[in-house]
């Protein structure tokens, strides 16, 4: 198993500590995001890792080397979705994905390891506790699901939070059969030829084509840093 880490965008929203570094290298709690992430992969023996970068993608590569890089030219102008297809060479395989700016603890990474779908999302059911305090980033702007007999029937912003089983936490799985799914949908999709879509536009579009998306649930063990205020947040809650 290997991960993708999507990391190319800016994070306008986290200055000042993105002014001269990438998102992923802020300092939470003395560790930057992307060494946490590490660490939860290597505790479930994920250690082969592939970058997609662009926002001072060469600090990543410096500090990396060990990593399989792809580089997102154009990542002023897209978004994660296009991000994620700059690895598609990659998908041949088994693969995690997931976010740069996120935090995860080993067990809710275990979690996701542990379905047997092809397709699997992370769903955080814990969401709204972590939304108390986050004013600037609503639970309107989040990414929710429902669900029904173990399959996402729903993934989009829209959803009413009073509705939602939990929070797609940007982490995703696929066999090397999702993996080719994911492929030929992104080609086909609307998604995939919007330039700044979002990955759960393009799962949307496969759930409404009948492509079945597993969930794996944590309880918590999950914190997006989205903001100063999350950062902020992570700072004093994340362990």
């Amino acid at each position: 198993m290997k991960a993708i880490i999507i990391g190319a965008g800016r994070g306008r929203r986290l200055m000042p500590s993105t002014a001269n570094t990438p998102k992923c290298f802020a300092q939470v709690r003395g560790q930057p995001i992307l060494e946490w992430i590490l660490d939860a992969f290597a505790a479930n023996g994920v250690t082969r890792v592939s970058f997609v970068g662009g926002y001072l993608i060469d600090k990543v590569c410096a500090a990396h080397p060990e990593f399989h890089f792809h580089h997102n030219t154009d990542w002023e102008n897209n978004n994660i979705l296009a991000s994620l297809m700059c690895a598609e060479s990659e998908m041949d395989e088994p693969f995690v994905s997931c976010y740069s700016d996120t935090l995860f603890t080993p067990d809710a990474v275990a979690r996701l390891l542990a379905s047997q779908a092809d397709l699997s999302l992370l769903i955080d059911t814990d969401w709204l506790a972590r939304y108390r305090e986050r004013t600037l980033h609503p639970p309107d702007d989040a990414e929710k699901v429902t669900t029904s007999n173990g399959l996402v029937t729903r993934i989009h912003r829209g959803i009413d939070p009073a509705e939602a089983h939990g929070e797609f936490t940007g982490m995703a799985m696929f066999s090397e059969t999702g993996a080719a799914l994911l492929r030929e949908h992104y080609h086909s999709s609307e998604a995939g030829r919007n330039p700044k879509a979002y990955l759960i536009h393009l799962f949307q579009e496969m759930i409404e084509k009948s492509v079945q998306f597993a969930h794996a649930d944590t309880p918590g063990g999950y914190m997006e840093i989205d903001t100063q205020q999350d950062f902020e947040l992570a700072q004093r809650d994340w362990s």
